[in-house]
């Protein structure tokens, strides 16, 4: 059975198996100061032209966010982030379980506005009772978002403006982040990025790798003691040549943007089978995740014959479908879901 339902549930791409067989034998240091780990580390800075982050890997996107939101914020602050972000509603308040508060504001097919956040800090800072209040510390977005949207560049730094208005940081998870900058349209670029936001994250274990997140500092700025804060949350691998490895690959020869490319080009493809196939979308999404509403008798069917994820309720008669392709998607794979529509 073929499967839509997200873009982790292959392995490693060859190539970066073949790395970490190729570098197997040899003896390293542990706790990311292994030769692949440091080599990692210069070619993302030089991908992100930007010789001042500070990078550390992680396994993980739930262990990700709730590190690094951990590490940014004081007792009494919070993280601000729309109502539909991964932080919110699909990690088992993971946040929370660090005792911060995510302060949820409206959005819109899963972003975050400018306005919207300007006007929710504005009333803050001029809210005479907000020393009884959860602070704001952190802006949370995602790029691709939840529902498979994207930022424009210029969108991403009126955001980031506001941010440093208010000396807020800006942290942006990029889970899907190949995905977003290589979706048709996109006008943001890596160092683009780099440069619009204090952290963000280069997302592997959808993009590629078995595992792995390489967190960005963009401005020299991680909390100084950043790897304890990490060891207290499980974060820190003895064998950090496990993820550097990885990333050492991803980022050799174009891999990473390459194979997200690949990913784009297959869903745009199923795009187009679903619209000759005469359904309607959920919304217009850009990127690899793709949002079908198709009637649940139907559903229920497709069911028996491949996977794919049932999004939430349309109406009575219909659900919201999503479906996935990622680096691993083939053409045979999209023939398959011809036939069966």
């Amino acid at each position: 059975m073929i499967s839509f339902d997200n873009d982790y549930s292959n392995g490693a791409h060859p190539d970066v198996l073949k790395h970490l067989v190729d570098t197997n034998e040899i003896v390293t240091d542990p706790y990311g100061d292994d030769e692949c780990s440091i080599r990692a580390k210069k070619k993302i800075m030089e991908a992100c032209q930007n010789d001042r982050a500070n990078i550390f890997f992680l396994t993980g996107g739930t262990q990700t966010n709730a590190t690094v939101i951990d590490s940014l914020l004081y007792q009494y602050e919070g993280v601000i982030a729309v109502e539909t972000a991964h932080i919110n509603v699909h990690e088992a308040g993971a946040i929370e379980f660090t005792e911060h508060k995510i302060i949820t504001i409206p959005g819109k097919d899963g972003k975050m506005s400018a306005d919207a956040l300007r006007k929710y800090l504005y009333d803050f800072m001029h809210d005479g009772s907000n020393r009884h209040c959860v602070y704001p510390g952190v802006v949370y977005i995602t790029f691709p978002t939840e529902l498979g949207t994207l930022y424009t560049a210029a969108e991403l730094d009126e955001i980031y403006q506001i941010c440093r208005q208010y000396d807020i940081v800006l942290y942006v998870d990029g889970a899907r982040l190949g995905y977003g900058l290589e979706s048709e349209g996109c006008d943001i670029t890596l160092p683009y990025l780099a440069h619009h936001c204090d952290v963000f994250y280069i997302g592997g274990t959808k993009i590629g790798a078995l595992c792995g997140e390489a967190v960005v500092f963009t401005h020299n700025n991680a909390n100084r003691h950043f790897f304890s804060i990490q060891k207290q949350h499980g974060a820190v691998l003895a064998k950090g040549r496990l993820i550097g490895a990885q990333f050492e690959a991803l980022f050799t020869d174009n891999l990473y943007f390459r194979i997200s490319r690949h990913a784009i080009d297959m869903a745009m493809k199923m795009k187009e089978i679903f619209k000759e196939k005469g359904y309607q979308f959920y919304l217009d999404s850009p990127s690899n995740q793709q949002f079908v509403v198709m009637d649940n008798a139907h559903v229920e069917e497709l069911s028996k014959k491949m996977m794919f994820t049932h999004f939430g309720v349309a109406d009575k008669d219909h659900t919201i479908c999503r479906f996935v392709t990622s680096w691993s998607t083939t053409e045979e794979d999209l023939e398959t879901l011809r036939q069966l529509l």
